[in-house]
């Protein structure tokens, strides 16, 4: 009841993964909102500028800043794209079945070059019982450990 010693709670792996997840996800969406406020406030700034305080009005394109608007838009819509849409395909369990693939790819290569290379050695074939003879015969030295 007055013990000095304080409980702490213990998180297993699957638990901490989580939310490390959880952590990376509010990130990536508080990125996003950062990134729309920056965007409504850096156009609202473009479309004072050029009206209003004229600047650019001897710019080559007539209107500069809607197109300037037009392409931050589209930048801004690829990172909503990312956020939200590809997130949801590409996530952690994405992963772990790509993970999965690789290392069931790399587990058959193994075996393949293993196979190669007992057929280029050609090693004599013995039975578990001539091995157990075999170390029977022929014990280790007492200093080998």
């Amino acid at each position: 009841m007055f013990s000095k010693a304080k409980k702490t709670e213990r998180i297993d792996s699957e638990q901490r993964e989580q939310y490390e997840y959880a952590r990376q996800r509010i990130k990536q969406k508080k990125n996003l909102m950062r990134h729309f406020i920056v965007f409504l406030v850096g156009s609202v700034l473009l479309i004072l500028i050029n009206p209003i305080l004229g600047y650019g009005e001897n710019f080559f394109i007539k209107d500069w800043f809607i197109w300037a608007i037009l392409i931050w838009t589209f930048i801004f819509l690829v990172h909503l794209f990312n956020v939200f849409v590809m997130n949801k395909f590409m996530d952690k369990e994405w992963e772990d079945r790509q993970l999965e693939k690789l290392k069931a790819r790399q587990a058959e290569r193994m075996a393949e070059l293993q196979k190669k290379v007992d057929t280029e050695l050609q090693l004599p074939k013995m039975s578990s019982e001539e091995i157990k003879k075999n170390e029977l015969n022929n014990p280790l030295p007492p200093d080998v450990e």
